[in-house]
């Protein structure tokens, strides 16, 4: 495998664990908190989410990248690269978790809720700006594509608790 095509499997699923999970866990996390639900709850969802989700997420990121090296080549894949990016996966998407968890984990409240979004929204700029400067991309441009299908992620989150949420 070439040093380019094998770094670009640990740049998408890194890229891709760290998006999906903070937008992921702080969608999830405003939409209950909107619905006024006790904060030990808010924190034992948050903790469910960032840990299912980041083996979910691994073991996906594993199939399909094992499935892309078999259609590539032919035939059977080795697991080593696919397990590498899993573990890439499951990393990001634990480590990026605990961004929008740890205002929850410091604080209640409305306090907790504004700095998650906040962080989140931070982080994201933060993982657009990295991914185009790793691309050769505009930077202003992928920061704020970032920033705004993140954004709108997370006010589905908050949508659907303030929709359907049972109080």
């Amino acid at each position: 495998m070439d040093i380019k095509k094998g770094s670009s499997l640990y740049v998408r699923n890194i890229i891709f664990g760290i998006e999906d999970s903070l937008v992921s866990t702080v969608g999830l996390l405003s939409g209950i908190a909107v619905v006024n639900v006790p904060h030990r709850i808010i924190l034992a969802t948050g903790l469910i989410l960032i840990f299912v989700e980041g083996v979910s997420m691994a073991i996906g990121s594993f199939l399909s990248e094992e499935s892309v090296e078999e259609y590539e080549s032919g035939m059977a894949a080795k697991v080593l690269q696919p397990m590498l990016g899993a573990f890439a996966m499951f990393l990001s998407y634990v480590i990026a978790g605990f961004i929008p968890l740890a205002p929850y984990l410091i604080s209640t409240g409305d306090t907790a809720f504004y700095w998650s979004i906040g962080l989140s929204v931070l982080a994201l700029a933060v993982v657009g700006f990295v991914q185009a400067k790793i691309s050769k991309v505009p930077a202003f441009s992928r920061t704020v594509r970032m920033v705004l299908l993140g954004g709108f992620a997370i006010g589905i989150g908050i949508l659907v608790g303030r929709l359907f949420g049972i109080t």
